[in-house]
């Protein structure tokens, strides 16, 4: 007679909590790095290059560059484990930054971009990271876990851009121009987030949860060799990966595009950059704030009910800033609501996207997903500046609106016939929805 084993329990890990500990304290210190790019990118560049159009670039080079890190993570984390992955690539985005800085010290624009492309990295590890977060989650835990990561951004995010006069002025006394000095806060924040992850994050939360799936996948085999002589199957479930992928490439292309413009707009009718800054800052805590509202209700309302609540949210947000005065409380509206609608498709996506993968095949995976996220961020950036320039920032915000729906037809789509969850993660809550 066969001896049975027993399996893990399909619950928390009780090494959960020691991660997202540190999860929590390394996106705290890179949060303030990630909102570097975002106040100040186009600023910088619209400076040094003298032109609105050429405003969108940098935003797009940080994440093409993000585009790149997250393959080159996705790679490492798939052999090496979720800690090397992250350490390096927030080094790596410190490097980034330092170059930014150089680069505007030296007035060049060729150093300006390739530093640009690296700091990339450090943006796309701070996304990343909401992965380790979900490894030794319980499937009915998995939408708090992605949340309590993405949440851990805030405090460092809406900090960076409330700094932009501080730093700058750090940086003018060192003969550098003021708008590199969120940039300087950006070495810093990088550098001390991989040491954070370099030294405390263990164990490895993805080798965990490849080695906690093995045994139960060993004690499945035998039971299922027992009872009908088959195996388990374990393949991902290609429909759910394509759904989560998609809500969050369009809500991030969305968001790149009407938020990339927004300080320019700004500039545009007088307003200084402190204030940018400040509507920058609500912007980004609206992406990050509402996290612990929004993995709640992932986890207990359903995935894809929250993932098309961010289309509406959207083009709110898109209506506002076309047809709001020129006033900082009416842009600051605009932006808090693209926030929101951001969180909203990135928590409910990377759900989604986590469900159909089983442990063994998520980094490299996900790495993946997050170059299409990445992909999609470069492409709202890089056209942001045209469409101003050519129809004007009302018609990019109406625009990007209206783009955000198609997340409506694309969950239908999803939900047209029952979709096998293959993979052992599906949410009692998002089961019930199929």
């Amino acid at each position: 007679m066969r001896a049975h084993h027993t399996a893990p329990a399909e619950g928390e890990a009780p090494e959960q909590r020691r991660i997202l500990a540190v999860l929590v304290l390394s996106q705290i210190l890179s949060g303030a790095g990630l909102a570097a790019g975002i106040t100040v990118g186009a600023l910088l560049a619209e400076e040094m290059l003298g032109s609105t159009g050429l405003a969108g670039v940098p935003s797009a080079l940080f994440t093409a560059g993000a585009a790149l890190g997250a393959v080159g993570i996705g790679q490492i984390c798939r052999r090496r484990g979720r800690r090397p992955g992250l350490a390096l690539g927030y080094a790596v985005g410190a490097l980034g930054s330092l170059g930014v800085v150089l680069a505007a010290a030296l007035g060049s624009a060729v150093l300006l971009f390739v530093a640009l492309v690296v700091y990339g990295a450090g943006t796309a590890t701070n996304l990343m990271a909401r992965y380790a977060g979900a490894d030794l989650a319980s499937p009915a835990r998995r939408g708090r876990a992605v949340s309590t990561v993405l949440f851990a951004t805030t405090l460092g995010a809406v900090i960076g851009p409330n700094l932009v006069t501080l730093t700058g002025e750090v940086a003018h006394s060192w003969g550098i121009p003021r708008l590199a000095g969120p940039f300087l806060l950006a070495v810093a924040a990088f550098g001390a987030a991989s040491v954070v992850l370099a030294g405390l994050l263990r164990p490895d939360p993805l080798r965990l949860a490849e080695k906690l799936a093995a045994a139960r996948a060993e004690v499945a085999a035998e039971s299922a060799a027992d009872e009908a002589g088959g195996l388990p199957d374990a393949r991902p479930d290609r429909r759910g990966v394509v759904t989560g992928t998609t809500v969050m490439v369009l809500t991030q292309l969305v968001m790149i595009a009407i938020m990339t413009m927004t300080p320019v707009h700004m500039r545009a009718h007088g307003h200084g950059t402190q204030a940018a800054g400040w509507v920058i800052a609500l912007h980004v805590g609206a992406m990050f704030l509402p996290s612990p509202l929004t993995g709640l209700l992932v986890d207990r309302v359903g995935r894809r009910w929250v993932a098309g609540a961010s289309g509406p949210v959207l083009l709110a947000a898109g209506a506002v800033a076309a047809t709001a005065p020129h006033s900082v409380p009416a842009l600051a509206t605009a932006l808090v609501l693209l926030g929101i609608g951001w969180n909203l498709g990135l928590v409910s996506g990377t759900a989604l996207v986590t469900d159909a993968l089983p442990p063994a095949r998520r980094a490299s995976a996900q790495g993946l997903v997050d170059v299409g996220i990445a992909l999609a961020g470069a492409a709202g950036g890089m056209s942001s500046g045209l469409v101003v320039v050519l129809g004007g920032y009302p018609t990019l915000a109406l625009a990007g609106g209206i783009l955000a729906l198609a997340v409506v037809p694309v969950l239908a789509w999803a939900a047209r016939r029952p979709h096998t969850v293959t993979a052992p993660a599906a949410a009692p809550a998002e089961t019930e929805q199929a």
